[in-house]
């Protein structure tokens, strides 16, 4: 006896679970589709309700500026004159 109220339990938890695996999917305006396999690498790169994934970032390069520059070619000059200047 105790067997079949199991079995009715789970039978009505399953469908309780499909109900509302099917009233969220309404809600959010995709299909609830299971993935299979390995997950991808950018988890932005699949979206289940078909809107468009988000553009990674960018890598920003540092740029100096002209007065910048300068400094630095002036620093590197007289760093590598040292150098020569160590090595005689």
């Amino acid at each position: 006896m105790a067997a079949m109220d199991t079995n009715a339990i789970a039978a009505a938890l399953q469908a309780e679970i499909t109900r509302l695996s099917q009233a969220l999917s309404i809600l959010t305006g995709g299909t609830a589709v299971k993935r299979r396999g390995r997950p991808p690498k950018n988890p932005f790169a699949v979206t289940t309700n078909g809107a468009t994934p988000p553009e990674p970032a960018q890598n920003r390069t540092r740029t100096f500026t002209p007065a910048q520059r300068k400094a630095q070619a002036r620093r590197m000059k007289r760093y590598w004159a040292t150098k020569k200047k160590a090595a005689k």
